[in-house]
């Protein structure tokens, strides 16, 4: 492991702001942290950079104990929204100041600070002044600068965050690439190991290897992207991604599984519930998954369908997006754009997919 975090704690006066928090990034990986604002992320990026001190816990980094090492002997390149670039500096000399910190020699200095500027995209923009760049070119020699040592580690806090929307978009599957390329450009075949923070889980999906899911100084899912998409652990998770068909559910039989929500028995793919030791009459919360369902006009051998009234239509470009009441139940679901509906206060039925039925843990 190249980053290990064990038992993370931190307090401010009586409130604790991180939870034992246990993290391992291999070499690499781009981690991401994300959560709501005062989850904890940002505190816990500030303990690995070691800008802020843990009350318990230990960092290492290649197997070395840095927990209590200066900032400035951990090796550790550091990006933030406010990028903090010198404007009385063009940007190569901005990209060059922490080589030049390091008594780097002006050749080899400026070799790098080229390798640097290439890779991000900047390829001939050395001379430029700073107040002559866009935010996203200046977010790129912020981020030039801090990849410009090799460090061991890359730290970055919402870099994204004060570009508009459609600038968003473009850096951030960029800035991927870049942290990938990184490595054969400057000596880590393996990639640049990162620890990236951010509230959007847009960016969050882009960008991340390995994405953290945090709430209230706790880590509620460590996974790859696709799977916190797709099987979101908790109701929070599953909340924070947008998801709004959360249940209390109970199994009621096994083969094939069946659940009941308010009266309602919806059959479950078996594999849903493999990761959860779920016993008959054992409740659980339940999400049901806002593409799981589609119109249908008969029962022809579909499972799962329901009754209903369609109470709200929006069309969302991609999608459409319907509730639905039962005699049960409210339900959200996003339906095909080509897909014709009643009007809405008409009845409608739909038919739930098993396998997009989706146990949740307790939290």
């Amino acid at each position: 492991m190249l980053l290990t975090c064990t038992d993370i704690e931190k307090s401010y006066g009586e409130k604790q702001v991180l939870h034992h928090i246990d993290l391992t990034l291999q070499s690499g990986e781009v981690g991401v942290l994300l959560g709501p604002s005062g989850c904890g992320k940002t505190t816990l990026l500030r303990i690995i950079a070691g800008l802020t001190v843990p009350d318990n816990g230990r960092i290492h980094l290649n197997d070395q104990d840095i927990t209590n090492q200066p900032v400035h002997k951990r090796e550790l390149g550091m990006v933030f929204q406010e990028y903090a670039l010198f404007p009385h500096k063009n940007v190569a000399q901005n990209v060059g100041f922490g080589l030049r910190m390091l008594d780097w020699d002006q050749r080899a200095m400026e070799n790098r600070v080229k390798q640097v500027l290439d890779l991000v995209g900047l390829s001939g923009f050395g001379p430029r002044p700073i107040h002559e760049l866009s935010g996203g070119e200046q977010q790129r020699v912020a981020l030039a600068r801090s990849l410009a040592p090799a460090p061991r580690l890359i730290l970055l806090d919402e870099p994204l965050g004060a570009l508009d929307r459609a600038l968003r978009e473009r850096l951030m599957l960029e800035l991927r690439q870049i942290l990938k390329d990184a490595g054969n450009v400057l000596g880590r075949p393996e990639g640049m190991t990162a620890v990236y923070v951010t509230h959007d889980q847009a960016e969050a999906f882009a960008i991340a290897d390995k994405l953290v899911v945090m709430n209230n100084g706790r880590i509620e899912q460590i996974d790859d992207p696709q799977t916190i998409y797709r099987q979101p652990a908790t109701p929070f998770v599953a909340r924070f991604l947008g998801m709004e068909n959360i249940f209390e559910a109970q199994l009621v039989a096994q083969n094939p599984p069946v659940l009941e929500i308010e009266e309602l028995r919806l059959e479950i793919a078996p594999l849903t519930i493999n990761h959860l030791p779920l016993t008959i009459n054992h409740s659980f919360p339940l999400l049901i998954r806002p593409e799981a369902a589609k119109l249908v006009t008969n029962r022809s051998g579909e499972p799962n369908v329901i009754n209903g009234r369609l109470t709200q239509h929006s069309f969302r470009g991609r999608y459409q997006l319907i509730t639905v009441e039962t005699e049960q139940l409210t339900l959200k679901f996003e339906l095909e754009t080509a897909v014709t509906l009643p009007a809405v206060g008409q009845t409608i039925q739909l038919a739930i997919d098993p396998g997009s039925i989706v146990p949740l843990e307790s939290g």
